[in-house]
């Protein structure tokens, strides 16, 4: 009962609130935004924990540990990613990548994962990371701070399950993102998994009215997820490099199809 008080409290304020009430949400999607919140909270929550053990394992020199914990720490990042980009300030110190800045990895403004990525794999050491390694773990702290005081934007849960699938389709399955550690295939499974997550608290919204939909999309979810299935390697994945271009062309064939249709959740959902 308390989180069904507390979710209307919070649908109160969305509908309220300037910044995030460009559209009218049905009473219908309080449970599984509240519910969302607490699956990001939980998350985040795991995302500082893991965090902390990387910089320790950073912050003592150990390589092989930090090259270990990376991709499995950043998983819980790439999870909740469309609710993490809304701190603009934090997902720029903590996810961007030395394109976006002028002098690239040897930019001072180069931070969080993929600087400590670089230095990890290109340089092959720990020495020099340690700041990045303190910066890294504040954020984290600030963004699970944060994501407790945030009232989530409906469009923005819903339409974050097609957002994650197609970042991964337009840019991510390039092999840029991870390009030193090519760690990339940990990314996109905790990519699928949040976009999934989110599918899985509307589905019962929908299921009755487009049960074709329903069925198209979880066959989709599966064929992305077969699809990875092929590559794990003991806790975790092959290197992306080792995968030939059939194998990304598959892979993204099969994430594309299933962007395309998660992008007309929102539309299903009274959210366009």
């Amino acid at each position: 009962m308390l989180k069904h008080l507390m979710a209307a409290s919070a649908l109160t304020l969305v509908l309220a609130g300037p910044a995030l009430a460009a559209k009218e949400v049905t009473l219908d999607l309080v449970e599984p935004i509240a519910d969302y919140k607490i699956f990001v909270a939980e998350k985040t929550g795991e995302l500082v924990a893991d965090t902390q053990a990387f910089v320790d394992a950073i912050k003592s020199g150990d390589l092989d540990k930090a090259k270990t914990l990376y991709a499995p720490t950043r998983m819980h990042y790439e999870a909740i990613e469309p609710i993490a980009e809304l701190f603009s300030d934090l997902d720029a110190s903590m996810d961007a990548r030395a394109d976006d800045y002028e002098k690239r990895e040897a930019d001072p403004d180069f931070t969080g994962f993929h600087r400590i990525e670089y230095g990890l794999w290109d340089k092959g050491s720990t020495e020099g990371l340690e700041p990045f390694a303190d910066k890294l773990l504040a954020d984290v702290t600030e963004l699970n701070k944060r994501i407790t005081d945030l009232v989530f934007p409906p469009d923005t849960v819903v339409g974050g399950a097609a957002a994650l699938m197609e970042e991964v389709a337009a840019t991510k399955i390039s092999g840029e993102e991870d390009r030193y550690s090519h760690t990339d295939l940990w990314d996109f499974k905790a990519n699928s998994d949040g976009s999934q997550k989110i599918f899985e608290l509307v589905r019962p919204l929908i299921a009755e009215t487009d049960p074709a939909f329903v069925e198209k999309v979880e066959s989709n979810f599966n064929d992305v997820d077969v699809t990875l299935a092929k590559y794990e390697s003991g806790d975790g994945y092959e290197l992306y490099d080792k995968l030939t271009d059939q194998d990304r062309t598959l892979l993204a064939a099969r994430v594309n199809t299933l962007a395309e249709d998660l992008s007309t959740l929102p539309g299903k959902l009274g959210l366009d």
